[in-house]
């Protein structure tokens, strides 16, 4: 396999988590019994620019289909996220009634709600149909496509040129990488910014977050590779901030390398230092994540197995996809798990892909009482522990599995 960015033969290996299907694909009770598509899921790493990447077999129009059922505005902590991001771009570049926004991967609308209340005229860029509906029901402008250089141009040709471009947790998500990254540098205007949020490498690696892999994220991301591949691609990293979202993050501020005006603050030299100190440059670092990972399996594995032999009940809560990637990892099916819990209706009374745990909605924790609930999007743990302050009702546990398998304390036990 050849890098996505340079080109480069592909041989350090980062980690080898079997085979699963999308994590995505959630199944309905019509194709229940019939097969599924698995693709292996493996990372390798590229020694010339440093990007870890999945192996190409997954395309990306299978994976972001007509039914993509990820919604972003089900997570309170989400929303505030993305409210309290408007809010800071609007004061740090100045942004009113005569600029343009484009979110690109605008999903349900859960950002772009919040600059149409500020008056301030955007676009949407979302390729599956079932957000991109959603967003539109909020009076948000879809154009309903991916995104790329082709996109790009056309929108500048209808006057859509862009003062302030966001795309959160997307970068990942694109195989042509090259491609993307030049769209924004044909989409922003000349004094244009454009942000980038994604899960850090190094803190991926560092926590053992290897339930963060899987199919629909090609790619997993240094501020190291980031700047080589914005650097070739016509864009210029002037500032990142460290984010404590989806297991901790990282925003990339970025300008065209041709005309942006904006000074690289000091905090880009400290990241990039801080990543080669940590290895991110070097083979070494990725050499134990197997290990590690197989550790944390193995362990959520035998917890399940002894709940089993002990006669307790295990329910989930959170039908994320790194809780498939947690489930068919370690072989987990109904017998373990009797169901997982979500809020989004578009995957309720669907069934996760691969393990084929069925999907309920809340009221079924409620009358069931679990012994035991596996918060499976950990980095919402702190506010799910909040909601789910009822299980200790019936004297039930919150489990999470990643980084390691941990017991919490229901929030308001005694």
């Amino acid at each position: 396999m050849k890098c996505r960015h340079c080109g480069s033969t592909l041989t350090l290996p980062m980690i080898d988590l079997g085979s699963a299907p999308p994590s995505n694909a959630y199944l309905t009770e019509e194709n229940l019994h019939g097969p599924e598509k698995w693709y292996p899921l493996r990372v390798l790493v590229c020694e010339e620019c440093w990007l870890a990447q999945t192996e190409d077999f997954a395309q990306a129009d299978e994976l972001f289909d007509a039914e993509y059922a990820y919604f972003s505005s089900f997570s309170s902590s989400w929303l505030a996220h993305a409210r309290r991001y408007v809010e800071a771009m609007v004061e740090r570049f100045g942004l009113g009634s005569a600029s343009h926004v484009v979110e690109v991967a605008a999903n349900d609308g859960y950002l772009l709600q919040y600059v149409v209340q500020r008056g301030i005229p955007c676009t949407g860029i979302e390729p599956t149909a079932s957000t991109a509906r959603a967003a539109r029901e909020k009076g948000i402008q879809i154009v309903e496509r991916f995104f790329g250089i082709e996109l790009a141009r056309e929108l500048v040709a209808q006057g859509l040129a862009a003062d302030l471009t966001a795309a959160n947790n997307v970068l990942a998500h694109v195989p042509d990488i090259n491609d993307f990254v030049a769209g924004f540098a044909v989409l922003l205007k000349a004094d244009g910014v454009a942000t980038f949020e994604f899960p850090h490498l190094m803190r991926l690696l560092a926590e053992n977050q290897f339930d963060t892999i899987y199919h629909e994220h090609f790619s997993y991301l240094s501020l190291s590779a980031v700047e080589r591949i914005f650097s070739a691609n016509g864009l210029r990293v002037f500032d990142v901030e460290e984010l404590p979202t989806h297991g901790g993050s990282l925003r990339v501020f970025a300008q065209r390398s041709d005309s942006g005006a904006q000074a690289v603050t000091a905090r880009v030299g400290e990241l990039l230092r801080r990543e080669q100190t940590a290895g991110l440059l070097g083979a070494d670092c990725y050499a134990d994540f197997q290990a590690r990972a197989n550790a944390v399996k193995n362990d959520f594995l035998a917890f399940l197995l002894q709940a089993k032999r002990d006669g307790r009940n295990v329910a989930a809560y959170g039908a994320a996809a790194k809780g498939n990637t947690l489930m068919n990892y370690a072989g987990v099916r109904p017998d373990l798990i009797g169901f997982v819990v979500d809020q989004n209706p578009a995957k309720q009374d669907k069934y996760m892909p691969g393990s084929r745990i069925p999907i309920v909605a809340e009221a079924t924790l409620r009358a069931s009482r679990p012994d035991y609930v596996v918060i499976l999007p950990w980095n919402l743990a702190t506010e799910l522990r909040a909601k789910l302050e009822y299980v200790n009702d019936w004297g039930g546990r919150l489990v999470i599995a990643v980084p390691a398998l941990t017991l919490l304390p229901v929030e308001g036990a005694a």
